[in-house]
């Protein structure tokens, strides 16, 4: 592999894995325990052996570019059973949130969250400061009177100002990233069939987490991740709806008994559910679901601050002052935008890259 190819070199990456707390990857010898007790490996490609073999090797680049990283859903049964405690499911785990750093564009922005645990109060802080300067400016700050539309206090223009840039400038930054993951797939193995009908099928595969059904130490991830996922679903189509009664029904605010309101709000009661049984996982002492990295837990903190400031601030216009409620507003506002702006180098970005390497082995299965 020649040098001007190399996405990280052998040595960053063993200091990467260390410093990410899987330095136990040396541990292993390869006794293949984890790739016969793990549910999900394929006959033909089993892992997690063969990637902890690459990453005792440094073998960064081969590790990005191979599918199996991404096809592991981290139920670490490898970590339970394996007997010299080499974590192989964490290992994958690290080297997922490495994938997505090195094959972000542009670049820094993958370093900036990759970084999470030191430069949070920038991705937050950030957003939160462009909320508050551009309502100075724009009114003042000044608080609507009782009852609150929150329409007079951040007008619908200029929330479609800045957020439909931001998606498309997003979507654009996570096409370029998952193109360059897609071409890296392409050298491993060869692919043919359907690349829509493969599509379809994985979309079924995640839309039921059937996978995860398969796990047995982590298996409780599957449901925080089902109704989290299904919560962003809702909250997408309740958005649209939204826009639908306010542009071509003519009719906002809307009241708790509508029926595009109900979609909302069972968003909501899934979006907070998933939150609550992730973070319950990830609190649990001793627990076999792995790690928990400040990269991972940025994205769940964020996930969280979404979900229960946008609780709060639809609650707020009927049962807290006006001047706290438009406070959360703010807040949420900042926290949304931190988190679409943070897409393409999060473990949302996971969503893309996994769906990717799930269609890509179907197309290889096919032929």
């Amino acid at each position: 592999m020649g040098s001007q190819n190399t996405i990280i070199s052998s040595e960053e990456f063993r200091k990467e894995l260390i410093q990410r707390g899987v330095g136990s990857v040396a541990r292993c010898y390869q006794c293949a325990t984890c790739s016969s007790v793990c549910e999900l490996a394929p006959d033909k490609e089993p892992f997690p052996r063969r990637q902890m073999l690459w990453a005792q090797w440094g073998l960064a680049d081969m590790m990005i570019a191979d599918p199996g990283v991404w096809l592991c859903h981290q139920c670490n049964d490898c970590n339970l059973h394996c007997p010299r405690d080499a974590k192989p499911g964490d290992v994958m785990q690290v080297v997922r949130s490495l994938a997505v750093e090195k094959l972000a564009v542009p670049g820094f922005v993958g370093r900036l969250v990759g970084k999470a645990g030191l430069t949070w109060p920038l991705l937050l802080g950030l957003p939160l400061l462009f909320w508050v300067a551009v309502l100075y400016l724009l009114n003042g700050l000044s608080i609507p009177e009782s009852p609150l539309i929150f329409h007079d206090f951040v007008p619908h223009w200029l929330i479609y100002l800045v957020y439909i840039p931001l998606t498309g400038g997003v979507g654009l930054m996570m096409l370029l990233s998952g193109w360059k993951f897609w071409k890296m797939l392409s050298g491993s193995q060869n692919r043919s069939g359907s690349f829509i009908g493969s599509t379809i099928k994985v979309m079924f595969d995640i839309g039921t987490h059937k996978r995860f059904g398969k796990c047995q130490a982590a298996g409780s991830r599957r449901w925080g991740h089902f109704s989290l996922m299904w919560g962003f679903v809702g909250a997408v189509i309740a958005t649209t709806l939204a826009i639908v009664a306010l542009y071509i029904l003519k009719e906002y605010p809307l009241p708790l008994t509508h029926p595009f309101k109900i979609v909302g709000n069972v968003a909501a009661v899934f979006l907070v559910v998933g939150c609550i049984l992730l973070l319950g996982n990830r609190l649990q002492e001793n627990s076999n679901a792995g790690i928990s990295t400040a990269y991972d837990n940025f994205f769940l903190a964020m996930i969280l601050l979404v979900t229960f400031t946008g609780v709060f601030t639809e609650i707020g216009r009927f049962a807290l002052e006006p001047s706290l409620a438009c406070s959360i507003y703010i807040v949420h506002l900042a926290s949304v935008m931190s988190l679409f702006a943070t897409f393409p180098y999060s473990k949302f970005a996971h969503f893309v890259y996994r769906t990717l390497a799930m269609i890509h082995e179907r197309m290889v299965e096919s032929k």
